[in-house]
């Protein structure tokens, strides 16, 4: 009786350190695919996504991608009329983002890498879909790789358990993780496009700084832990919080040809594809710049995007971290 007494107590030991040591893996791998994301004096949130693309004649090497929100880069966002033909032509430009990775050793933070990105496309805020798309420009800056939720177009369950990795208030708060619920889906905003953009809600814990933060399952979700579910870009409160899910990065992704930086099975261009393309998919110039930011939904209320928080290191001051909705 004591000999099965044991065997059984060693075999829930056995299956308990078994299941924290998924868990660990699983939030390292989160850690290992969220960055900050610097623009500037600004500071917001990105994750990564590896290919390996062709960068010569059959030669391919890891290049990694950074998914965030485009209101995160819009201060890298310029904006010049050239002549062509003798007819003027307006001409769209970013400068480089800076991808930054945080590096902890022995549960203390020994400093961090820098590295250039280059915007590869980039939907504004107010009147698109609040997505941009970055390529690091060093080959091979990880070998890790996000895993987008994929669910034939349809959400993920209400009361789902989610986990948020995010920089809150900037670098100083770098891959900080909370956890929530997906507590509605399909809220339509109308940011003046005609039709409403849809968001879903979580009550994930996200502050300034989040914004472009990645949400993902935890593992409570089984094989499916870890998978990306959508973009953390709104807020109204520390637990009233709107994500772009990712069946709405996966429809912009189709339309803007960049559908291989969501989906693994769509074929990646050359490098010299994707250095070609367009930010923003064409020569003209949104009109969003000359309308007011955070756009009143139908009802009249404001729905704020999460500010994107200023750089610590100019000792600026951080914004204010509740952000009403009204």
């Amino acid at each position: 009786m004591k000999k099965i007494f044991w065997t059984g107590l060693l075999s829930v030991f056995i299956f308990a350190t078994s299941v924290f040591a998924q868990d660990n893996r699983l939030y390292q791998h989160l850690q290992d695919v969220s960055v900050t994301v610097k623009s500037g004096f600004g500071e917001g949130s990105g994750v990564i996504i590896t290919r390996d693309v062709e960068v010569a004649p059959n030669v391919k090497q890891k290049v990694n991608f950074v998914w965030t929100a485009a209101h995160v880069v819009d201060g890298l966002r310029s904006v010049r009329v050239e002549i062509k033909n003798g007819k003027p032509q307006t001409v769209v430009e970013f400068k480089d983002a800076q991808i930054v990775k945080e590096l902890v050793e022995d549960g203390r933070r020994v400093g961090e890498i820098k590295m250039e990105a280059k915007v590869i496309k980039y939907s504004d805020a107010e009147n698109g879909e609040d997505l941009a798309l970055l390529m690091v420009r060093k080959k091979g800056f990880i070998d890790k790789t996000v895993t987008f939720y994929k669910n034939q177009g349809k959400p993920v369950a209400i009361g789902t358990e989610l986990y948020h990795v995010g920089s809150l208030l900037g670098q100083v708060g770098s891959n900080s993780m909370t956890r929530g619920i997906c507590s509605q889906v399909g809220r339509v905003l109308d940011l003046g496009n005609g039709d409403g953009v849809v968001f879903d809600q979580t009550t994930v814990t996200a502050f300034p700084g989040s914004s472009g933060g990645g949400v993902f399952l935890s593992e409570r979700s089984g094989e499916k832990a870890g998978q990306y579910v959508g973009m953390l870009v709104r807020g109204a409160g520390e637990t009233f919080n709107l994500i772009v899910p990712v069946r709405r990065m996966r429809k912009y992704a189709e339309e803007e040809g960049v559908l291989w930086a969501i989906d693994t099975d769509a074929k990646v261009p050359s490098l010299k594809g994707v250095l070609s393309l367009s930010p923003e998919g064409s020569s003209s110039v949104s009109n969003s710049k000359n309308e007011k930011n955070n756009a009143p939904t139908k009802d009249g209320l404001r729905f704020p995007v999460l500010p994107v928080t200023r750089d610590s290191s100019n000792n600026t001051r951080l914004p204010d971290t509740k952000k009403p909705l009204r």
